[in-house]
């Protein structure tokens, strides 16, 4: 929750920061946000791979330390530059939670239960970015004792969870696990032949090398994680102009203030929730029904049909809040809008993210960590052009661009869960491992 969080907590801010450092330029207003998802996109190419040679607990509290550093950095920056470089090098190590912590679920949960537990994971990075605004507007942060103290309050939040990240978490990768047994028996017998079970059998520099392009091979080579990667970039990308452009909308057309115009998330938020929900409760039941009526083994492709309902709500949700807010509704309505295109990404995300998981199990973490990063580069770039394009197609027309675009992939999860394990038995899917 934090990582994302940190991502947006300053969007309500931003025109403070502009002004202290007398900058006018919008692209670079968004780019204080944009830039930190941009560190989203590097850091879970090496984080993914480490996460596999060395383990999950080892990664977790080195990025908790190195996103607590840079991010008291950001409050203590003393030019526009400084801000935005440690906004940068602070989202590459917050990368490290959204990255691996589905391979973490994976390590520990069975199939049979994993929806359930992944409902509770996407909380984070589906909430957090819609709470930030509130967070930061909500408690006075930015308009009251000024903007610097929203990255203090991340610091504070970070440093607490990172504290008990350090005390209570355990390792859960098993070729780590097995691994530190296996030294241990090597220097208990003296017998430095023994070799875990798990060991991939190349050398140190071999393996990271192998793990290293994992992430880019799965994003180029398998047909499953370039669609899922592409769709996810695309709904995380819209969360992001969404986030960046509130405040034109809300403050700008219906006169709201600072505050009211950071509250205008909690659509986003509540329908992300209530999508949240919809799905954790029937994900994993959809699995048991589906495999009962089909016997076997339960296959990934089980997750699939809630994605179905969300690639339904999320363009119907654009549509309904963009032109809403063209014609100046009620204020409720475009928020209502919102509703339904949080639950939509909820639901896609959380479906989608799942069947990665189930499909990839030991290698979940790079086939987190290459939607990740096409995700990441889309919700940083996107956007930058936010405000371009209102300008120049207004809100309805520049929301619907967007729509259209959702329409197109309607049809993915349908066609994933018809030929998603063909697809999986194929030999250039196994080449990618």
């Amino acid at each position: 929750m934090v990582s994302p969080l940190a991502s947006t907590i300053i969007a309500p801010g931003t025109d403070l920061v502009m002004k202290e450092f007398s900058a006018a330029s919008s692209v670079v207003s968004a780019m204080i946000t944009s830039v930190y998802i941009l560190g989203y996109a590097f850091g879970p190419l090496a984080i993914a791979p480490l996460s596999e040679l060395y383990g999950r607990t080892i990664l977790y509290n080195v990025c908790n330390l190195v996103f607590l550093v840079f991010n008291i950095g950001c409050a203590k920056a003393n030019s526009l530059e400084a801000l935005i470089a440690m906004r940068f090098f602070t989202g590459i190590a917050a990368a490290c939670p959204v990255t691996i912590g589905a391979g973490s679920i994976a390590d520990m949960i069975p199939h049979e239960k994993r929806g359930a537990a992944m409902a509770a994971w996407v909380i984070g990075p589906l909430l957090g970015p819609a709470i930030g605004p509130i967070a930061g507007v909500g408690a006075y942060v930015s308009g009251s004792i000024g903007w610097r103290w929203s990255f203090w309050v991340v610091s504070i939040a970070a440093g607490a969870s990172g504290l008990l990240i350090l005390i209570g978490l355990r390792e859960s990768h098993a070729p780590t696990i097995l691994e530190s047994k296996t030294r241990t028996l090597q220097k208990n017998t003296g017998n430095a032949s023994l070799t875990s079970a798990l060991h991939s059998g190349k050398t140190p520099g071999e393996a990271f090398r192998f793990s290293l392009l994992r992430p880019v091979k799965m994003l180029l080579l398998s047909p499953i994680v370039l669609v899922l990667s592409l769709y996810l970039a695309i709904l995380y990308g819209y969360i992001y102009l969404c986030i960046t452009t509130f405040p034109r909308v809300f403050e700008q057309k219906y006169g709201f203030t600072r505050g009211g115009g950071g509250l205008a998330n909690l659509g986003i938020g509540i329908g992300s929730l209530l999508g949240l929900f919809m799905l954790g409760a029937v994900s994993d039941r959809q699995v048991k029904a589906l495999t009962a009526r089909y016997g076997g083994d339960p296959k990934p492709e089980y997750r699939l049909p809630g994605t179905i309902i969300g690639a339904l709500f999320v363009p119907a949700g654009l549509f309904w809040y963009g032109w809403t807010a063209e014609h100046k509704a009620h204020w409720i309505l475009p928020i209502i809008g919102t509703g339904f295109l949080g639950g939509g990404m909820v639901i896609a995300f959380m479906a989608t993210s799942t069947y990665l998981v189930d499909t990839f199990t030991v290698y979940a973490a790079s086939a987190m960590a290459a939607a990740t990063v096409c995700r990441s580069l889309l919700g940083a770039l996107l956007p930058l052009a936010g405000n371009d394009m209102y300008d120049e197609l207004g809100v309805g027309w520049g929301t619907s661009v967007l729509g259209f675009i959702s329409v197109v992939f309607i049809p993915v999860p349908f066609l994933l869960y018809r030929y998603g394990e063909r697809i999986r038995e194929s030999k250039i899917f196994k080449v990618t491992f």
